[in-house]
């Protein structure tokens, strides 16, 4: 009996210690985010051969005001139609406590045959003047909660960047992260 009221008070004692650093750090989770795209090049002929060239920054953000975070694996893959054209690696980095750190790309890809199906997908963009391309990809994140309780996630990215041809820009707004809405 002795033994259970231990056990019960120590499992209120937790609860409460966990609601505090709950309370005084209001952590929240960090996230990625494309926040700018830039289709340069499109080069594609009839015989389905497509080269592409896109700048795109994606940015890393920690909206928490006590803890940094780390980002580490960071891979993404850009894809037109289910074919992956190039893919997007970064080196660990670290993220100051409220802050973001952005990462540039500029992304050629090698000349990619088409096949029929993608062809005639590829013409239908080009004559309605807007070509989608997919970026999908992952982070895995560690920060801190207080000082005793290490987080750690993937964060996933997933998004349609659709570009208005021939000026290369980007399809606004611009609606790609990882943040849960």
């Amino acid at each position: 009996m002795i033994g259970c009221a231990f056990l019960i008070i120590a499992v209120i004692i937790t609860g409460i210690v966990v609601v505090a650093i709950y309370m005084i750090y209001r952590p929240k989770m960090p996230y990625i985010e494309v926040a700018d795209a830039h289709l340069n090049t499109l080069d594609y002929d009839q015989s389905g051969l497509l080269d592409t060239e896109m700048a795109l920054t994606i940015v890393a953000e920690n909206d928490n005001f006590k803890a940094h975070a780390s980002f580490s694996d960071a891979r993404f893959n850009l894809r037109f139609h289910g074919i992956k054209i190039a893919e997007l690696r970064a080196a660990p980095f670290d993220v100051p406590k409220n802050s973001s750190f952005p990462l540039y790309y500029l992304v050629p890809s090698s000349t990619i045959p088409l096949d029929q199906g993608r062809m005639e997908a590829m013409d239908m963009a080009l004559k309605q003047g807007i070509v989608p391309f997919i970026l999908d990809g992952q982070a895995r994140t560690r920060w801190k909660v207080g000082i005793f309780v290490p987080v750690r996630f993937w964060t996933h990215l997933s998004c349609e960047l659709p570009f208005f041809w021939p000026n290369g820009t980007v399809v606004s707004p611009l609606n790609c992260s990882s943040r849960s809405h």
